[in-house]
């Protein structure tokens, strides 16, 4: 008996760690299967959280977790390549973006055109063969740069160049000309694409720049003047940009050209003449009036400086004189007196 009481309570211990698969709660707990999410709203039991925290997340989470595996399982069911998948249902809760939605690469100016026209973008081979070389070599990348070192390690001197030129520099020259020339480009879609207001052109040498872009560079020189090109002369055989306006060529400020005409002239000189004599001053009233007050107070104050105190003085030394004969004035006080530096003194003691 003893045996079979310790393989029954040993077969209890195992089955304890298996938990059933049916979770008993409250309130449902909702299942999204399209993003594999789970939401509980029962109570959260905080003395059980503080009794042992582990323990509590960790049936709360076996749980919540059961529910959603028994949701997948009676998803329908489908076998590819030797196994069983599940058929996942579209999502039905709305998550927020930390982004916004990418917004799609704009289009090139030769990507507009070819779309407009049907050109289908061909596809390069990786490598190609060089009769030259005899060999196959890529289409790009610095493995053709190498094939290209090779195979021009002599170049032929046109007859109408100089013999001493070096034919090399040249390639090198035209190689980053034209590689800035592509970059400008590609600035360009990227200013287009952006709605930024750019200059129309730029000088790009006379190697790289065509005669269109010379034209328009010269008439953007012409018209960035005070008067936008009204007095610069003309040169000889020159020739205008076509539809292309003052306005075109100076971004940022719109700039008006005066008119050249003698009606027009003569009616904006006379608009101009006729607001500088129409031009009335502005007048502050009360300030004029408070000034008019301190002038009078001020003429007031100086009268009476100089009338009364003057009489009072003479009064005073006649009436000293009465009293005292011709000895009536009083001892200046010693200490008192103000000494003139640099003058000297004609009487008196000398000190020693």
């Amino acid at each position: 008996m003893d045996i079979v009481q310790e393989v029954l309570q040993k077969q209890k211990k195992d089955l304890e760690k298996y938990k059933p698969i049916t979770v008993e709660k409250h309130l449902e707990v909702t299942v999204d299967v399209g993003h594999l999410m789970a939401t509980d709203p029962n109570y959260f039991d905080d003395d059980l959280f503080k009794k042992d925290q582990e323990q509590y997340l960790m049936d709360l989470t076996r749980d919540n977790t059961q529910l959603l595996i028994n949701a997948v399982w009676e998803l329908p069911t489908e076998r590819e390549e030797e196994a069983v998948v599940a058929k996942m249902p579209a999502p039905k809760t709305a998550l927020p973006r930390a982004r916004k939605l990418p917004v799609p690469k704009p289009l090139t100016k030769w990507e507009e055109i070819a779309k407009a026209k049907g050109i289908k973008k061909r596809v390069r081979d990786k490598k190609v063969y060089d009769e030259v070389l005899d060999k196959w070599v890529p289409t790009y990348g610095y493995q053709r740069f190498k094939a290209e070192k090779e195979k021009d390690w002599v170049l032929e001197v046109p007859q109408n160049a100089d013999p001493n030129k070096d034919m090399f520099q040249e390639k090198r020259d035209l190689r980053i000309d034209r590689i800035a020339k592509n970059e400008i480009a590609r600035m360009r879609n990227i200013a287009r694409a952006k709605k930024i207001q750019t200059p129309r052109t730029g000088f790009l040498g006379p190697d790289a720049a065509s005669a269109r872009e010379l034209v328009t560079a010269a008439n953007v020189a012409k018209a960035s003047t005070a008067s936008v090109g009204k007095f610069q002369e003309k040169l000889t055989n020159e020739k205008q940009a076509r539809g292309i306006g003052v306005k075109e060529l100076m971004p940022g400020l719109k700039r008006k050209r005066a008119p050249i005409t003698l009606p027009g002239e003569k009616k904006r000189n006379l608009e101009i003449v006729n607001k500088v004599l129409n031009k009335k001053p502005l007048i502050d009233v009360e300030k004029a009036i408070s000034l008019q007050k301190a002038e009078a107070r001020a003429e007031r104050d100086n009268a009476d400086q100089e009338g009364g105190p003057k009489k009072k003085k003479k009064q005073q030394g006649k009436k000293a004189a009465k009293k005292g004969g011709a000895f009536g004035r009083k001892k200046p006080k010693g200490g008192q007196g103000k000494r003139v530096a640099g003058k000297r003194s004609v009487g008196g003691r000398k000190r020693r």
